[in-house]
């Protein structure tokens, strides 16, 4: 469901009216004898907030910043750092002129008319007058433009008929457009050349690009239709052979003009493939960008982003020359930046830890980036604390993924594997950095399904982590090997594809009750891709059997995920060819008679359509099969449903829009729900009643989010209650005071999206 704000801005537009009169009568008291003192300056606070923590969540970025300057004035006033004085008064009736402003034209005109930038420089007096200083800034002279020509243009001891040479005109960097080049003494000053570079929307070169993949799929069916006559150009041969009379030489000559035609067809397909795939790898090449356009931005979030949690973070970049599909670049920027969030928030020390641990104070993220055939590795690594192996068991018991007592059991890339479990989180507190436990899902979900790809973890206790995404260069046209098992044609992509063996039933060996093959030193197990998928074997595998006729050969496709390998046994090998990859539905995905084991389709020259298998999910199938992988609780591995049964949550916020926001998020989403407009209401009503989860605000009248959560963790009902705190205070130690007294999450009002506090309700509830 998407959230229609438009009809709270009304609601909002009210709320902030009342709260405005409020700020203009409370500013115009400040320093006189009837200022209300401390208490009248809470209230100018908590009103100012309530501007700032509703108009953020309405997405109404010039009020929001405004009220937030004038918020952090206010607070150092009632914190007793400054003391009120007349200009101090007019500076702040200033800032709340421009926020009703602001809040009159979204009454006018809509949520639009407050998208625009605040007003700078009134923003940056306040900023100064939080820090003690709200003088008038004074004007800079502006120098006489013609006397600073003059003085230029005529140095002293320089003589005047020396003539100076004209400075070059700045060029700005920005402008990449041709220019045309500049007429030379043999040219007239009127000629005209066209630009040699066009700008091409990008929805036009997709367009191109679908199309010349359905030529790729063209160019199939007629390789299979020069298969065909082929397979007539034989038997007219043979017929004209056999065939004696008077038809003979008829017969002989239609065989050999059906030759010729079929001679003519072949080098037509060959040369028009040739041409299909070099016009394919040219529009593909179109559509390429470097990996930089992701990577380097990131470095910049890592940075900016581990000071925001009292770190500081080097981040390396290496590779980024390489190029990929935009269709991937475009998804895999979201996947990177988890990544990177997740190494800084769980993985970098603090600064106190690493000094101790005799690491260097700054922490370390790399990104790096090589080729490898026709995929690409990307790697994300820090020099952290590694995965907690203790920590990650001990979560796994708590959501039940694992019994109590079965850690010693578990390897090592069990244990990593854990951390991709939907909701798995070690978080002290759920934030908008991490913790929410939808982000390594979401990650390996993005790599496997949408991008056919992989990720795997190395981690070194003490020494940090490293994921690896392979990827490949393009989903438009991708390498695929046909295969056949139990009479059916499956798919699987080559980069997966580590070889094919043919070998015997003798030559295998049985590893813990199941067959399994020596491949340099290294063992690699097989199934059946029949027994894997749960297909009944064909008539003709089962002729074959009841012949014993397979008793010894075995063919194998060995596919290969990070560092595990398994061997697949099919039938026949079908074919390999560049072919274009069709993702399944959203609605489709995960479903069917093979699950999560089909990623896609792909059609061959026949028309039929062939499901192409994740490589990834055989292998974690196959894990399943022998009893290695971890099983989910049913819980987490089953869909999570709209509803949660009803659970009944209870909303405190001292701003009537806020609650009205969470309560129709909350409902839609299948949630009962009470409100409460202040922290004391919150407190009788918790008490008065039961409710399985609580969100509350912080700054409110009477009794703040931090003290409610306090008293409530004290109390027998809700000492395990989820307690969400949603507040527009985003600084580092307030999200220390959340886990210091008992909060589960912590949600920053300006970064609030629906899907983010249903999904943090659904992770908290189970």
């Amino acid at each position: 469901m998407s959230l229609d704000i438009t009809k709270f801005i009304g609601r909002f537009v009210d709320e902030a009216r009342e709260h405005i009169a409020r700020l203009e009568t409370g500013v115009a008291r400040l320093g006189t004898t009837d200022d209300g003192g401390r208490d009248g300056i809470d209230t100018l606070f908590r009103s100012a907030h309530t501007i700032k923590g509703s108009s953020r969540m309405l997405k109404l970025a010039s009020i929001a910043e405004t009220a937030h300057h004038l918020e952090d004035v206010l607070g150092v006033l009632r914190e007793g750092k400054i003391q009120p004085d007349p200009a101090l008064a007019a500076l702040l009736m200033r800032g709340v002129d421009a926020i009703g402003a602001m809040i009159e034209e979204v009454a006018a005109n809509g949520a639009g008319a407050a998208s625009g930038p605040p007003d700078q420089a009134l923003c940056e007096r306040l900023t100064r007058a939080a820090a003690g200083d709200w003088s008038e800034p004074v004007p800079t002279p502006v120098p006489n433009p013609s006397a600073a020509a003059d003085t230029r243009s005529t140095p002293v001891d320089t003589p005047s008929e020396t003539p100076t040479q004209p400075l070059p005109a700045p060029s700005s960097a920005a402008d990449t457009t041709p220019k045309p080049p500049q007429p030379t003494g043999t040219e007239t000053a009127t000629s005209i050349r066209a630009p040699e570079s066009v700008r091409v929307r990008m929805d036009k070169l997709d367009t191109l690009v679908k199309l010349m993949g359905e030529m790729v799929s063209n160019q199939a069916r007629l390789r299979h239709v020069l298969g065909e006559a082929r397979l007539l150009d034989a038997a007219a041969r043979t017929l004209a052979v056999r065939t004696v009379g008077e038809t003979a030489s008829e017969s002989a000559e239609l065989a050999r003009a059906l030759h010729r035609f079929t001679l003519d067809l072949r080098d037509l397909t060959l040369d028009q493939e040739r041409l299909i795939g070099e016009l394919n790898d040219r529009a593909l090449g179109m559509r390429m960008l470097p990996l930089g356009t992701v990577m380097d931005p990131i470095a910049r979030v890592a940075r900016e982003l581990g000071r925001s949690l009292g770190k500081e973070i080097r981040c390396e970049t290496s590779g980024s020359e390489i190029e990929l599909d935009r269709q991937i670049i475009d998804h895999l920027g979201d996947a990177l930046v988890h990544l990177v969030r997740n190494a800084i928030d769980h993985g970098i020390e603090s600064t106190e830890e690493r000094l101790a641990a005799g690491k260097p104070a700054l922490g370390e993220i790399r990104l790096s980036a090589r080729q490898e055939g026709g995929a690409v590795l990307i790697a994300i690594g820090d020099d952290g604390r590694g995965l907690d192996r203790a920590r990650i068991l001990e979560k796994a018991v708590q959501k039940g993924l694992i019994e109590t007592g079965a850690g010693q059991e578990i390897t090592d890339e069990q244990v990593a594997d854990l951390i991709f479990q939907p909701g798995f989180s070690t978080s002290a507190i759920i934030t908008e950095v991490s913790g929410r436990g939808v982000g390594m899902d979401v990650v390996k979900r993005a790599i496997t399904d949408d991008l056919q790809g992989s990720v795997s973890i190395n981690s070194r206790a003490g020494a940090g982590t490293t994921l690896t995404l392979k990827l490949p260069l393009s989903l438009a046209v991708m390498r695929i090997l046909l295969l056949e098992a139990a009479g059916h044609c499956f798919g699987i992509t080559a980069p997966h594809v580590s070889e094919l063996i043919r070998t015997s039933r003798s030559e295998t060996i049985q590893v813990a009750g199941r067959p399994a093959v020596v491949l340099r030193n290294e063992l690699v197990p097989l199934i059946p891709l029949a027994d894997l998928l749960g297909l009944p074997a064909s008539a003709e595998s089962s002729a074959r059997r009841r012949h014993g006729l397979d008793e010894e050969a075995l063919l194998v496709v060995i596919i290969g995920v990070r560092q595990a390998k398994l061997g697949l046994v099919v039938d026949q090998l079908v074919d390999e060819r560049d072919m274009v990859l069709k993702p399944l539905p959203e609605h489709m995905r995960g479903r069917g008679a093979f699950g999560g084991l089909v990623g896609g389709v792909v059609v061959t020259g026949t028309n039929a359509l062939v499901s192409l298998l994740q490589a990834p999910a055989l292998l974690d199938a196959a894990r399943r099969i022998r009893g290695e992988a971890i099983k989910a609780a049913a819980k987490d591995s089953a869909p999570r449903h709209e509803g949660q049964q009803g659970q009944h949550i209870l909303v405190v916020d001292d701003s009537l829009n806020t609650r009205e926001i969470e309560k129709e998020v909350l409902e839609a989403s299948g949630y009962r729900v009470t409100l409460a407009e202040d922290g004391l209401d919150g407190w009788q009503k918790a008490v008065g009643g039961r409710f399985d989860a609580v969100l509350t605000d912080v700054e409110m009248p009477g009794l703040d989010g931090f003290s409610l959560t306090a008293k409530l963790r004290e109390n027998d009902k809700y000492r395990s209650t989820p307690i969400i705190i949603v507040t527009s205070r985003q600084t580092r130690e307030d999200k220390q005071r959340g886990i210091q007294v008992g909060a589960d999450a912590y949600i920053v009002k300006g970064d609030f999206d629906q899907s983010n506090l249903v999904e943090t309700l659904r992770n908290l509830l189970g």
